[in-house]
């Protein structure tokens, strides 16, 4: 079928609407009509490198519109948010922790499905896709049946997309890895749309201390409306020294949901004994660096790729709590028309919106 896609024809360059085909599901793959798509920091980062050309795009949320002979979870009319995809064989798979399929890279950056064809071609020749399992800079997706959640058709499909990656990523490295008790404290580094996350699981797990870290004022204000109790401007202070005042033994757990590497180590060292820091966020440093008296005590650093999550379990959870009230992130989304996805990006990069949603 043809549908509108927003292709990236340069590594690094715009992304420009375009016609292309799109091929019918396969026996396991679902075909969802795109109502809203999320983009998420790395979306921006894997442009400026991914092969080209390509349709990028992986917090998308939308309508079934036709389904594999093997697709047994959802059925045409239901409506689905869209996560990362799996093997679903491998022994990560097997104990219901699909973030770590030994084949992640390969399935969810490839441009491909396994067996290197893509659903997706312009004049004829195929397109670099099914990104993180969709690709859902585009008006239609085929997606692995594995990569598809139904959702409660009462819920606003405008909002949902972003639960898919950041949202869950935030709320589940809290949830699902952290797992703070009541009374506890925890610093979150990175006060965007996936430290939000984290901010409001913290609140809702019972933590007394949420200190939130950032270089933007707003987006510090802002975390307070969210469960924060405490906010620290790295721009104005030494966020360590800062933090030292907040907790003078040290936070029982960090969150680092910037990539950068002198946030990690002041994460890594804001920690109490045994403390445990989460390191989300994937940015410019590639490499990390420790005082080895830093995490002597006890402390624990800990990778967490999608909130550890298992989607078709979490992403409903997930979602019960916003439509409960109690996870409030449509306040920081502002949408766009899919045609003004090139001021939505440019607005995320210049940090005045939290949190971009294209609407088709």
């Amino acid at each position: 079928m043809r549908i509108t896609a927003a292709v990236l024809e340069t590594a690094g360059g715009p992304f420009v609407l375009r016609d292309v085909d799109l091929e019918e599901p396969r026996a396991d793959e679902v075909l969802v009509r795109v109502v809203s798509t999320g983009i998420c920091g790395t979306d921006l980062e894997f442009a400026g490198f991914f092969p080209t050309p390509a349709v990028l795009g992986h917090e998308g949320a939308g309508i079934v519109e036709r389904v594999g002979s093997r697709v047994t979870s959802v059925s045409p009319g239901d409506h689905v948010a869209m996560s990362f995809t799996s093997c679903g064989a491998c022994p990560a798979c097997l104990t219901g922790s699909p973030a770590y399929c030994r084949d992640f890279d390969a399935l969810n950056f490839g441009g491909h499905r396994a067996d290197g064809s893509s659903a997706l071609s312009l004049d004829g020749a195929p397109v670099n896709a099914h990104f993180l399992g969709q690709s859902s800079f585009a008006t239609h997706v085929v997606a692995p049946e594995r990569a598809v959640v139904r959702v409660g058709a009462s819920l606003d499909l405008t909002h949902v997309g972003p639960f898919g990656c950041g949202l869950q990523t935030g709320a589940g490295g809290v949830f699902n890895v952290l797992r703070p008790g009541p009374g506890s404290s925890i610093a979150v580094f990175g006060a965007g749309a996936v430290g939000v996350a984290a901010i409001i699981a913290a609140s809702l797990s019972g933590c007394s201390v949420v200190a939130a870290v950032d270089v933007n004022p707003a987006k510090l204000e802002a975390a307070r409306s969210y469960g924060a109790t405490h906010t620290v401007d790295s721009s104005a202070a030494d966020p360590a020294a800062a933090l030292r005042e907040i907790a003078p033994h040290g936070f029982e757990f960090t969150v680092d949901t910037t990539g950068r590497q002198e946030v990690l180590r002041t994460a890594v060292e804001a920690l109490a004994p045994l403390g445990r820091c989460g390191v989300i966020g994937v940015g410019p440093s590639q490499d990390i660096s420790l005082d080895w008296r830093s995490v002597l005590n006890g402390r624990t650093v800990t990778g967490i790729i999608a909130g550890s999550s298992l989607p078709q379990v979490f992403l409903p959870r997930l979602l019960d709590l916003y439509a409960a009230g109690r996870f409030p992130v449509e306040r920081m989304m502002t949408t766009y028309p899919f045609e003004r996805i090139g001021d939505a990006i440019a607005d995320l990069r210049a940090g005045t919106t939290a949190k971009a949603v294209l609407t088709f």
